[in-house]
């Protein structure tokens, strides 16, 4: 298998080339669970490229900034090697990124895989008759409902 950069709004995600497989419906007891799944480690390398890339920096200039070896990082960002938590939370500051927003980027580029929609406010049918003078809503009385 290969991987091939595909262009998604801009950014460049790498997806593995799948051998086509014909299969009939007897033969697969399941045939809507054909899709790939997304390999994390693939995603969050991808995703730390892609902002490293967009920087204009170099593997060596990030990993002397996060003080991880070059080898080690061209891993995670190849998707070879699941980072730790607190190697994560280096790189990030090191690319001067939240965590939460690498986090939240992978997350919508797996969310994208799987079919997921995953909206980014709430949506309008529960803020109807929540909103007060100010026009903002009350998050606390949506747990109510």
């Amino acid at each position: 298998m290969n991987r091939q950069p595909v262009q998604d709004h801009g950014i460049t995600r790498w997806v593995e080339d799948r051998p086509v497989r014909h299969t009939t419906a007897a033969s697969t007891p399941d045939a809507t669970k054909e899709h790939h799944m997304p390999t994390l480690r693939h995603e969050i390398g991808d995703v730390l490229r892609d902002m490293r890339q967009r920087q204009g920096r170099t593997l060596r200039e990030v990993s002397h900034d996060a003080r991880v070896s070059l080898g080690y990082l061209s891993e995670v960002e190849r998707g070879q090697k699941e980072a730790s938590s607190e190697l994560l939370a280096s790189i990030c500051a090191a690319l001067d990124v939240p965590l939460s927003t690498m986090l939240r980027e992978v997350s919508d580029r797996v969310a994208e895989q799987e079919g997921v929609i995953v909206p980014d406010t709430v949506p309008d049918e529960l803020t109807v008759g929540l909103e007060g003078e100010t026009g903002s809503v009350d998050l606390s009385t949506l747990a109510g409902r």
